[in-house]
């Protein structure tokens, strides 16, 4: 395998030293950027967007043609694998993403398959293989899925919930059945997150956005035990190179040291939990990456500094943290202020890897 031209984010990822902190931010090939608007408007919809691996090549290294970013991560959805189950994934103007088909019925549910990501999910495998390709080692690509509870949440409410109403009262009233989706939806995940590592990806993340809703008991029994069993069924190396994952609840901050015990090699953590305490109740076991704020990038360059400046500091001295934001970049952010969030990253992080 031809050495990667800046592995600084994997380094950082396996807590090994580097020179400065990487930077990468979730969403980042997205609506902020003119250029993917454009590309989106060629392919018809998003859903199109993600099924066409070249074009879903050309946007994902959109941002990286403009800002010196760290990583990579594929354009994707995290909702393929429920589509590949046939639940018949359409996204509406304004809405977000619907089924045609949620599950209801326990028919339904003790109907569901793993879907084969060779045949089902060849698209997303082949864009990993164009987009590796693409890259030239340039930096690495990030694979992901969603995480099997923020999967079912879909698959039940057949869209984004504010309540979770569905998928809650079928927890308390038929957890079986969930768990029934949830043991499905894991393995599913371990195949596909595997087959993309297989096609190129070398690092993977789940994201589980809607962890933080359930209860401390709900997180443990519904969510976190089913991503325990998925960082139990990864490659953990390929092609004679490591393969990191990342854990990412959103409101995650509660269960840091439940989320370090599944075996993750990093935690995301969004912008509610100071990385600092992170840290020190993490005890420099995992990486940890994140948590500016979305919202800071609608603010001035001298604000984007100061609270990069926080964060870095708040982390402090050594390795191990990976810089991004605690959850996706907005559609209306400025691109110049994505572009300072980065270079201020690269430059004020320096200092803290210098050995004195």
């Amino acid at each position: 395998m031809t050495r990667l031209e800046n592995d600084t984010f994997i380094r950082a990822l396996l807590r090994q030293p580097v020179d400065y902190t990487p930077v990468w931010m979730m969403r980042q090939a997205g609506r902020y950027l003119p250029e993917y608007n454009q590309t989106r408007a060629r392919a018809g919809d998003f859903l199109a967007l993600c099924k066409n691996p070249a074009l879903a090549t050309e946007v994902t290294l959109q941002p990286l043609d403009r800002f010196p970013l760290d990583a990579a991560i594929l354009f994707s959805d995290i909702l393929t694998i429920p589509d590949a189950m046939g639940l018949g994934l359409y996204f509406s103007t304004g809405e977000g993403p619907r089924f045609e088909r949620p599950l209801r019925e326990e028919r339904e549910i003790h109907s569901l398959i793993v879907p084969d990501p060779g045949t089902h999910l060849r698209y997303v495998m082949d864009a990993v293989t164009e987009i590796r390709k693409a890259l030239n080692n340039r930096v690495p690509l990030i694979g992901f899925s969603g995480s099997p509870f923020t999967l079912a949440c879909y698959m039940v409410e057949g869209a984004s919930s504010n309540d979770y109403r569905q998928i809650k009262t079928m927890l308390y009233t038929r957890p079986d059945l969930l768990h029934h989706i949830l043991e499905v939806t894991a393995q599913a995940v371990i195949v596909y997150l595997n087959a993309q590592i297989e096609a190129g990806a070398q690092a993977v993340m789940i994201f589980d956005s809607w962890g933080g809703a359930l209860s401390h008991a709900a997180y443990q029994e519904f969510s976190l035990r089913y991503m325990t069993q998925i960082m139990e069924g990864l490659k953990r190396e390929h092609d004679s190179e490591r393969i990191p994952n990342i854990l990412f609840t959103k409101g995650g901050g509660l269960w840091l040291e439940s989320i370090m015990a599944s075996g993750c090699d990093a935690i995301g953590l969004d912008w509610t939990i100071d990385i600092g305490e992170a840290r020190r109740r993490t005890q420099d076991k995992v990486a940890l990456q994140g948590n500016l704020d979305p919202a800071v990038l609608f603010s001035s360059p001298e604000a984007i500094a100061a609270e990069v400046g926080k964060i870095l500091a708040s982390y402090g001295h050594g390795h191990g943290h990976v810089f991004n934001l605690g959850h996706g970049i907005s559609q209306f952010t400025p691109p110049e202020n994505a572009k300072t969030l980065v270079e201020t990253v690269h430059m004020q992080s320096v200092h803290y890897h210098q050995v004195s």
